[in-house]
């Protein structure tokens, strides 16, 4: 049985996005979970809990949007990239109608920013690094973008966390990115299970 990785996607994407589907080409021994988020919030949250209990995944990796919901699913090894641990900032800024940027496996196209929407992420938010046990603490890793300029979540992520570091690269991850920076990470964490 293959070892399981949950990847959880940002803002506008979905599970079938280019980054889930580069994880499972470039790391072809596991299997990657990859699923569409909800887009109420605690929805999402409710819904990646419980893929979690289902699934338990050796390792998640959440980017943007997907690196708060991410940092909020305790006892579980853990990637952030470029993590958006204020995303309702930046929906604030974006309040009406969008596209999704990849296929959704429901076949909606679009969906809508309001207020509430914005109100509902702002409470997910409020108390996102509460109950983080020490095992978080030793397993929660980050990866942030020198030229991020979405978001930039490396100083709140330092008050409770340690292990981050920087790639060259922007706030959407490349196949270049992946290669020369997820990839060695997912690696490194997953060999300490075999030492």
């Amino acid at each position: 049985m293959k070892n399981k990785i949950l990847y959880i996607h940002g803002l506008s994407s979905s599970g079938s996005s280019s980054t889930a589907r580069n994880l499972q080409a470039l790391l072809p021994d596991y299997s990657v979970l990859s699923p569409d988020l909800p887009v109420a919030p605690q929805e999402a949250l409710d819904m990646l809990r419980h893929l979690c209990e289902l699934e338990q995944p050796q390792l998640i990796i959440g980017t943007s949007m997907g690196g708060m919901f991410a940092q909020q699913l305790r006892g579980y090894k853990k990637i952030l990239v470029n993590p958006a641990f204020h995303v309702s900032e930046f929906m604030r800024t974006q309040i009406g109608v969008h596209e999704f940027l990849n296929p959704r496996r429901n076949s909606e196209t679009h969906y809508e920013i309001t207020s509430d929407l914005c109100d509902a992420y702002q409470k997910v938010e409020k108390g996102q690094f509460s109950d983080i046990t020490e095992f978080d603490k030793e397993n929660t890793y980050a990866l942030f973008g020198t030229k991020d300029t979405l978001v930039h979540g490396y100083d709140e992520f330092m008050l409770y966390y340690k292990k981050a570091s920087w790639f060259e690269g922007e706030h959407r991850l490349n196949l270049e990115v992946m290669r020369s920076s997820v990839i060695p990470l997912v690696e490194e964490i997953m060999a300490k299970d075999f030492r």
